[in-house]
């Protein structure tokens, strides 16, 4: 797994940190989600852009453009991702130059409680890395991100 990740880590994730923009999906006005996603990635030593509450697609779309981001965290606890979370995935892998950013999303996805199984395939199949809306959910995207981190840590030794 983690050589496969260092295959398909963008150029992007090459210098110092990992870029990495922190987001919520249009519908949702929490905020305090995004401050402890951006607390804990800035622990890690990840350079964050935070984008606050009631993010329109485009704003992302334009923000990972311009920061050239690695990483999209996307976060909701509404219970509405799972309604918008396939749109917006497919507007940011149409978009030029985002096709190999990483993109994951989690927090409260349904309004039912966790997303189905089925509902979790869906959305890694329309484009997220990874979906997050478990009870251990923080332990598992932790995971995540010491994967992406390590591949980080073989791009940059490898290309020395």
């Amino acid at each position: 797994m983690e050589a496969e990740t260092a295959r398909s880590l963008p150029d992007t994730v090459v210098g110092r940190t990992l870029t990495t923009v922190v987001a919520t999906i249009s519908s949702d006005a929490h905020t305090w989600n995004l401050m402890y996603l951006q607390l804990l990635l800035e622990e890690r030593g990840h350079r964050v852009t935070n984008l606050g509450p009631c993010t329109p697609v485009e704003e992302v779309i334009e923000s990972c453009s311009a920061e050239r981001a690695s990483l999209l965290v996307l976060s909701t606890v509404n219970g509405h991702g799972v309604m918008e979370a396939p749109s917006c995935i497919r507007a940011i892998r149409r978009t030029p130059g985002l096709a190999g950013l990483r993109v994951v999303i989690g927090g409260k996805l349904g309004v039912a409680g966790p997303l189905s199984v089925e509902q979790a395939k869906e959305l890694r199949r329309l484009g997220y890395d990874a979906v997050f809306d478990t009870p251990d959910s923080i332990n598992r995207f932790e995971e995540f991100l010491h994967r992406l981190e390590s591949a980080h840590r073989h791009a940059l030794t490898t290309r020395r």
